[in-house]
């Protein structure tokens, strides 16, 4: 029987767990009684096991090895690859030059400030450079062609192409002339969000006062403060988390010389991928599930029977749990009156999942949340990842150009 684990799969049995650590599963269950790995319940007597920690106790023992593991260990969470003044990772979150980011969304600072912050290391924004300046190009949003079912991320990565399909290849310009382009696009792609909805509400949104009412607007949602306040506060804790894949992907487009709207293209491709930017939409499959079982929480039970992760909680970085999940929870129950089942069902899934002792909530299945208590439409709440985490991508471009250097790494060898 195969029993390769399929790799948008977060968990493992026991042999696969096994295997992929090259011991018996004696061993395995050795690991769990020592505290090393912990088993995830389900229902009968078979355990499964994060994928992420099963690759992280591999990584550390192959540590001991020396400078070989250490860099195999640096493209799995473990190892840092490269340094960066950016963006910390603390059990309190991400940490933007400084300032966490849990601060600067409770403390209403909003998502042009944070980007600016990211870019400049100063939390202020021009309201003019982000809002008077004219569009990048003439795209004409509102006519773009996308076919049924396309997605609001399907719209912006259309547009994030056909800005850089359309522009005459330049490579890398000034930091101040690429930060005004950042500023542009990025007020683009939140206007073309709600492209795949309602064409003449995305082009309306460009008229919109900022980020946060850009996405609103396309989405088919009053801007009002209550709403407005709540995006930006989505935007703020999803605007860069180091090196995500999609950065790192950026970094490496932008070590080449590419220019700007490249960088941005190839990261957004790396964004789509189901154990990513996709991680959304695996949230809106669980509780659309839950949403029609009388005791919502029940999703639970039936995900352990069939074997099956539950999509959005835990993260690789945050043993004690991601603290951006909670906090978007916690916005959700403040801005939602209790009527929205979606929100309900979460609510109710992610008490479940606390009761039981299992990893709490990461920032992907707050962003659904919050994205049902505000009414918006299914695949908003990726959207909104995808918007946010633009401006992390051209923090990082920008300091990559800074280093200089060309992102190269080399493979050891182990065929035959």
């Amino acid at each position: 029987m195969d029993t390769t684990p399929d790799p948008t799969d977060e968990t493992l049995d026991a042999r696969q767990a096994a295997e992929l650590l090259g011991v018996k599963r004696a061993t395995l269950y050795a690991y769990v009684s020592r505290g090393l790995l912990k088993a995830l319940p389900t229902e009968g007597r078979a355990s499964r096991y994060l994928r992420a920690e099963v690759e992280r106790l591999r990584t550390r023992s192959a540590g001991r090895s020396g400078q070989t593991a250490a860099a195999s260990g640096a493209l799995r969470f473990r190892e840092p690859a490269m340094d960066t003044a950016i963006t910390a990772i603390t059990p309190r979150g991400p940490v933007y030059r400084g300032q966490a980011a849990l601060d600067l969304a409770a403390g209403g600072v909003a998502f042009e400030p944070t980007a600016e912050l990211l870019w400049r290391g100063v939390a202020e924004a021009d309201d003019e450079l982000w809002r008077g300046a004219p569009p990048l190009l003439d795209l004409g949003i509102e006519s773009l062609w996308l076919p049924n079912g396309a997605t609001p991320t399907d719209a912006i990565r259309l547009t994030l192409s056909l800005v850089d399909g359309k522009r005459p290849p330049a490579g890398p310009r000034a930091e101040a002339l690429e930060r005004a382009d950042a500023r542009r696009i990025i007020r683009l792609l939140a206007s073309a969000a709600g492209t795949a909805r309602d064409p003449a509400a995305a082009q309306a949104a460009l008229a919109a006062p900022s980020v946060a009412a850009a996405l609103a607007v396309s989405f088919g949602v009053i801007p009002s403060d209550r709403v407005v306040g709540a995006l930006d506060q989505a935007l703020v804790l999803a605007a860069d988390h180091e090196l995500t894949v999609s950065t790192f992907t950026a970094r490496i487009v932008a070590s080449t010389g590419a220019e700007l709207t490249a960088c941005l293209v190839a990261a957004a491709a790396a964004l789509s991928g189901p154990r990513h930017g996709g991680m959304c939409s695996r949230v809106e499959g669980l509780l659309e599930e839950a949403t029609s079982l009388s005791a919502p929480a029940d999703v639970l039970a039936r995900r352990h029977a069939r074997g099956e992760v539950v999509a959005g909680f835990g993260h690789p970085l945050y043993p004690d749990g991601d603290p951006r999940g909670p906090a978007l929870l916690a916005l959700a129950r403040a801005v939602d009156d209790g009527a929205d089942p979606a929100t309900v069902a979460a609510l109710a899934v992610a008490e479940g999942m606390a009761r039981g002792g299992q990893p709490a909530p990461s920032l992907d299945f707050g962003l659904v949340a919050l994205a049902c208590a505000l009414g918006l439409p299914r695949g908003a709440a990726q959207a909104i990842f995808a918007v946010a985490r633009v401006a992390g991508w051209v923090a990082h471009v920008l300091e990559q150009r800074s280093q200089g250097d060309l992102l190269r790494p080399t493979a050891r060898y182990i065929g035959g």
